[in-house]
């Protein structure tokens, strides 16, 4: 019991998140024991184990190929391309794909276009004149 309550005071709010979260902030704990961690948790030692175990799924891939498409249009374009236009040229490279997965793959991957200012801004030469006092 004292073990349990000092790995959720470890655990800083894992024990509200999803199974996987709680799956991976075990996987990354080695002060406890993995069932003591799991029961702990409320997760199951045998679940914790096929989440380790398991291959990443075909969309996970697809997405990590995808990203890697969407990063190099990026460069292409020097980081010009917002959304919609990415979308287009991802389109004409023979990709399928949503407007709305690229623009959560983009979010997700910290990818922005950069903005272009439209009207530059100088400084005048601003000279001190006396008071008329």
């Amino acid at each position: 019991m004292k073990e349990e309550n000092e790995i959720l005071k470890k655990s800083g709010g894992v024990l509200c998140a999803r199974a996987a979260v709680k799956y991976a902030w075990i996987a990354g704990e080695r002060s406890h024991g993995v069932r003591t961690m799991c029961r702990a948790l409320q997760v199951s030692p045998s679940g914790y184990h096929a989440w380790r175990d398991r291959q990443p799924s075909a969309r996970a891939v697809e997405n990590q190929r995808l990203v890697q498409q969407i990063q190099q249009v990026h460069q292409e374009t020097h980081e010009a391309y917002g959304m919609d236009r990415m979308w287009q040229a991802l389109l004409q490279r023979g990709e399928t794909c949503g407007r709305h997965r690229v623009a959560r793959l983009r979010q997700a991957h910290a990818i922005h276009s950069r903005r272009r200012r439209r009207y530059l801004r100088r400084r005048g030469n601003y000279r001190l004149t006396e008071s008329a006092t």
